[in-house]
């Protein structure tokens, strides 16, 4: 067994008290901090950078506390809510949150994550991003995929993650069978993006109307 990542604990305990400040009467800090530690042990576990890892680790916590506090009733936005999920995070499923995303211009809250996150996001996917006039989120990470962003989900779109994926009653399932752009030549990818737009459309026009 590999032992556990060393955690850097002021750069982590300050993080823990942002997230505690922004959901102060919702999770104490306990909680903040039990989730901001599991948040950087997975991410580290596949990094091959660790330079920006406590950042991470950060925003990953926000994104679980945001979908605990909405298992737990808290009030919210009250927005659709839906979650790709594929092996790792690095494609297809960030993709389609970013093109999800940039259609629905806020009226749907979005996620991604993977079964097995990679250590980085493909280098083309920001590329095809960009030429289709979609904020590339050349800050977006691969993720791993957690029990509370399942739940939270109104909607989980599988994109070939098999029976690796979740199942939770209740919840509508999609199968998006979408090729994975992950080591493909920048036309494939390009391919791979537009394939996965046409369905947007379809599952937009599908969602209650937030306006």
């Amino acid at each position: 067994m590999s032992p556990s990542p060393v955690l850097p604990d002021e750069r982590l305990a300050a993080g823990a008290a942002r997230l505690a400040t922004s959901h102060r009467g919702r999770f104490s800090a306990e909680t903040v901090q039990r989730v901001i530690t599991d948040s950087y042990e997975r991410l580290a576990a596949t990094a091959r950078v660790t330079t920006h890892l406590v950042v991470l680790a950060e925003r990953l916590t926000a994104e679980r506390l945001d979908a605990l506090a909405h298992i737990e009733g808290s009030p919210g936005s009250g927005l659709p809510r839906v979650l790709f999920a594929c092996g790792h995070n690095a494609g297809r499923s960030q993709l389609a949150a970013a093109l999800l995303a940039h259609r629905a211009q806020g009226h749907v809250t979005v996620s991604s994550a993977g079964t097995h996150p990679a250590a980085a996001v493909e280098p083309t996917v920001a590329q095809v991003l960009t030429e289709a006039g979609v904020p590339s989120g050349e800050t977006a990470f691969p993720k791993p995929l957690t029990d509370e962003v399942v739940q939270a989900a109104d909607i989980v779109i599988t994109m070939g993650c098999g029976d690796a994926c979740p199942v939770v009653a209740d919840r509508r399932y999609l199968d998006w069978p979408v090729a994975d752009p992950e080591g493909a030549p920048i036309a494939v990818v390009r391919t791979i993006r537009d394939a996965i737009d046409a369905p947007i459309t379809e599952l937009l026009d599908s969602l209650p109307s937030t306006a």
